[in-house]
């Protein structure tokens, strides 16, 4: 078995033995194709998909969603491409190297810009800038949009660090324990990491901000067969825009409830994203961008061939939605 089938494995037996978080459009009679089951990322990235959920805005447009929680985009693209569920979140990063992989995989949506990455180290272990990071160890999500912000200004800096791979759960307990001087991550991991050093904590960002596009993907054959459920699912993400930009109450519940980030915390996080469903011109670039420094770094075959990633942007249900 390969490993897009063990994924998808694992989550139908997921779904089978716990059940997944969810709504249901107002029908008794539910079709299949009005269904959508959503690999949601874990993040404020894509804060939308719990704040259309809790707000009743997947019922209003008559889409049945069930969302399953995933870790990182890496995984959710793993169990999008064997098939355990038709739509899943991924950052650029993570979704450059899969389109390599899944010939079939298409972006119908940016649903966030974040220009915030940054490294979280600790004033103890004497850092007060990124040239101190030189020789230091630096934990981080490998493969990850962490991972290319951390490389990247390191890089910009003329620094070397031991970048450690470690998982955005256990992210927070490697810094406190000081396990590691530093760490590179995407929230919510990353104001955990802030909340649990307090007055210890130090945020260093590079010269140029790294741009994070937060992605919805599904697989071309859902796009086919469930054109009208993907479409009515855009335009209720789109809904939850507003919300998340306005600081509606019930919309920052959703997403700390969802995130399990501290109330006090989570209008400070949310306000780090521009939340706005679109399609940028830039996004092909930025995405042949990521897979070039991957190829860089040897997580990509030096001989691997990258795409114009404009052929696998699906940009006609943003433009539906908006219209």
């Amino acid at each position: 078995m390969n490993t897009h089938r063990k994924i998808a494995a694992i989550v139908v037996a997921a779904l089978a033995v716990l059940g997944v978080v969810g709504c249901s459009s107002s029908s008794s009679k539910d079709s299949a194709a009005d269904s959508l089951t959503v690999a949601w990322v874990v993040d404020p990235s894509w804060a939308q998909v719990p704040v259309a959920n809790d707000l009743g805005y997947f019922k209003q447009h008559g889409v049945n969603v069930k969302i399953v929680p995933f870790p990182t985009g890496a995984a959710a693209l793993e169990a999008l491409a064997g098939g355990a569920v038709d739509v899943a979140n991924g950052g650029d990063v993570p979704t450059s190297a899969a389109a390599l992989k899944n010939p079939n995989l298409r972006i119908f949506a940016d649903g966030a810009i974040w220009p915030e990455g940054r490294f979280v180290a600790r004033r103890s272990a004497g850092i007060n800038s990124v040239a101190d990071l030189a020789g230091r160890k630096i934990a981080v999500p490998l493969g990850s949009s962490a991972h290319y912000f951390a490389s990247r200004f390191l890089t910009e800096a003329n620094v070397k660090a031991d970048l450690i791979q470690t998982g955005p759960a256990e992210i927070v307990t490697a810094i406190t324990n000081h396990n590691v001087d530093a760490i590179a991550v995407f929230q919510p991991a990353l104001a955990k990491a802030v909340a649990a050093l307090g007055s210890d904590a130090i945020e260093l960002q590079g010269k140029q901000k790294y741009n994070q596009h937060s992605l919805y993907l599904a697989n071309q054959n859902v796009l086919d067969s469930k054109k009208q459920a993907v479409g009515k699912f855009v335009g209720a993400i789109r809904n939850a825009d507003g919300p998340l930009s306005g600081k509606d109450p019930a919309a920052l519940a959703a997403v700390a409830k969802a995130t399990g980030l501290d109330n006090n915390l989570i209008s400070q996080v949310t306000s780090e994203f521009k939340y706005q469903t679109h399609l940028g011109p830039e996004l092909a670039g930025d995405l042949a961008d990521r897979a070039r420094w991957a190829q860089s770094i040897g997580r990509i075959p030096a001989d691997q061939h990258i795409p114009d990633y404009q052929n696998i942007i699906a940009g006609s249900f943003v433009t539906e939605s908006n219209s």
